[in-house]
């Protein structure tokens, strides 16, 4: 009897041995396949942040806070104010708004020149009503209440000619006011500015330039390719329309298909309704916000739009701030 238990016990220990042998087997395959899996990804990784090299990747979290505005026309009622008074009382009712963002960016609507104004003397209807120049003054003013992005493509632009544009850069450049839009070459139709490690590429679309589409579609993607978020500030559609025709509707939808993470529009020099696009925020217009157009109650109310970006993941936040014309020449914010 004692015997056949030694027997069993030794056919036991073996079966232990046997399978404690496999597992051990076992184990060292799986490290062995681990280390390899290791080895190749470690050789994989560059190729693959090598295809997004033009990107710079954000590891700051810290929100970045935009400030879109409308039009900006400083001739005509608006210059004669600002040669009594002073630049300064332009912008008193709005110092406020303007200040404590990473960036506010308007609509330039017209050359900053040292030529003198044409459209200060002329009446309303008269040909030279319509041409604009800008007191070289008007650089530094824009400089000192934050707004340090312009948009340079549009229907005014040109009313000195190339000459009045190359004016305006310079004085621009010597405010260190940061601009995008000039027609006449990619390198400044896009404008690319870096925050907080987040990089946000600015697009202009001026229907009012040949090829402006095309341009702008092409643009799209080089900015694209370069930064982190992309806006198009659109100058467009009809002037004075409470809402954009179905044609800037389509090619707003084409902008976003495109690569366009925010779409804002001016030009029809009133407020136009907003609309939301395969989760991207498009402005049709934010009508005007510094004018003199006070003939009507829809030219002299204008939109700020505040946008909060969320590095980490782009996520959007808005909050739209009402404006008001007034025929001293200042734009305040309506008292609640």
């Amino acid at each position: 009897m004692l015997k056949r238990l030694d027997k069993n016990k030794i056919i036991l220990l073996g079966v232990v041995l046997i399978a404690l042998t496999l597992i051990v087997a076992d184990v060292f395959h799986y490290i062995k396949i681990n280390k390899s899996a290791q080895s190749s990804s470690a050789v994989s990784a560059p190729s693959v942040f090598g295809k997004f090299a033009e990107k710079k990747p954000s590891v700051n979290s810290k929100k970045i806070d935009i400030l879109f505005l409308g039009d900006l026309m400083f001739d005509r009622y608006i210059r004669q104010v600002a040669q009594r008074k002073g630049n300064d009382f332009i912008f008193q009712g709005i110092s406020g708004m303007l200040s404590g963002h990473d960036l506010v960016v308007a609509n330039l609507e017209g050359p900053i020149t040292g030529n003198p104004s044409i459209s200060l003397a002329s009446k309303i209807g008269e040909r030279n009503n319509y041409y604009f120049t800008f007191d070289k003054s008007v650089a530094d003013s824009l400089e000192k209440y934050n707004i340090k992005l312009v948009n340079l493509g549009n229907n005014h632009i040109l009313n000195f000619g190339e000459n009045g544009l190359d004016q305006t850069e310079q004085f621009l450049d010597a405010a260190k006011v940061n601009y995008f839009g000039d027609y006449r070459g990619s390198g400044k139709r896009i404008f690319i500015k870096e925050i907080n490690g987040f990089s946000i590429g600015f697009v202009n679309y001026d229907q009012f330039t040949a090829n402006s589409i095309d341009n702008a579609l092409n643009d799209i993607s080089e900015a694209k390719r370069k930064s982190d978020f992309v806006v198009v500030y659109a100058h467009w559609g009809t002037e004075y329309a409470t809402s954009p025709e179905d044609k800037i509707k389509n090619l707003a939808h084409d902008f976003v298909d495109s690569g366009a993470d925010l779409v804002i529009g001016s030009h029809p020099h009133v407020v136009q309704p907003s609309e939301d696009y395969r989760g991207k925020r498009i402005y049709y217009s934010l009508g005007n916000f510094i004018f003199d157009q006070y003939e009507e109650k829809n030219t002299k109310e204008g939109l700020g739009v505040e946008v909060e970006i969320n590095p980490s993941d782009s996520a959007v936040n808005f909050r739209e701030i009402s404006v008001q014309m007034s025929g001293s020449g200042q734009t305040t914010m309506p008292v609640k």
